[in-house]
């Protein structure tokens, strides 16, 4: 009994900061989410040739569900993506077509952009889809996942800075599988939108292409919308002219 007893109380430190860090990263995945959620953005693309401004509109519903619809410029007005558990289409107004997106381009660029489909659209938990370990100092928590072996992913690795006050976001590196980094995410701007504190700014750097960077930046943000339910993601919607 005494050797039961030892053995559970060597294995609970372990079993405490395991379950703190599974609690950081989730409450860090809910941030921008709520029961449902609809939100006006900015998209600013910058690359070394050229640079382009896309506003907006978007709404989840848990994390089976995401649409976005963009509002302006003129000429990608009504380009719509939407996102059904591990479904998404684009449509595309001009040409009044609905492409569904394959799993092999889940992984492609977003209109242009450093964020991918996936990114927009991704339905993997990282607390269960990833082994997480975590360091820490006065200010963050430094959090590494390593994909477990059911994963699918194209990173070898993630690691995540959280600030400890305020608990939020501040970074996620990307690594392959060889180890190299591929992309850097950053979070700031922190301001309270729909009741939340929350980083308004996410900037995407992919590190193999000098100059290229994309931001989200959250202009609105209400949650737990009650007149967002399964029709605002129906195909009949993703098609619909405004």
């Amino acid at each position: 009994m005494l050797r039961i007893i030892t053995l559970w109380c060597l294995a609970w430190p372990s079993l405490a900061a395991e379950e703190q860090v599974r609690a950081i990263i989730d409450e860090m995945e809910q941030l921008y989410r709520g029961k449902s959620s609809d939100s006006t953005l900015t998209m600013k693309i910058e690359t070394p040739q050229y640079s382009r401004t896309l506003k907006m509109s978007g709404q989840s519903m848990g994390r089976e569900f995401g649409f976005f619809r963009i509002l302006s410029p003129k000429k990608d007005r009504g380009i719509a993506t939407l996102k059904r558990d591990e479904e998404m289409w684009n449509y595309f107004p001009k040409i009044n077509k609905v492409i569904k997106v394959p799993p092999s381009m889940m992984m492609g660029s977003w209109m242009g952009s450093d964020f991918t489909n996936d990114d927009l659209v991704k339905e993997t938990q990282l607390v269960d889809a990833y082994h997480l370990s975590m360091t820490e100092d006065d200010q963050n928590y430094f959090v590494t996942l390593i994909p477990k072996e059911q994963t699918v992913t194209v990173w070898g690795k993630i690691e995540y800075t959280v600030s400890k006050d305020p608990l939020l976001p501040k970074a996620q590196v990307f690594y392959d599988e060889e180890g190299s980094r591929i992309r850097e995410m950053t979070f700031s701007e922190p301001m309270t939108l729909g009741g939340r504190l929350m980083p308004s700014v996410m900037e995407m750097r992919p590190l193999n292409k000098t100059g290229h960077r994309t931001l989200i930046i959250y202009d609105d943000i209400r949650f737990d919308v009650a007149e967002i339910n399964d029709q605002t993601f129906s195909l009949r919607n993703l098609k619909k002219r405004f």
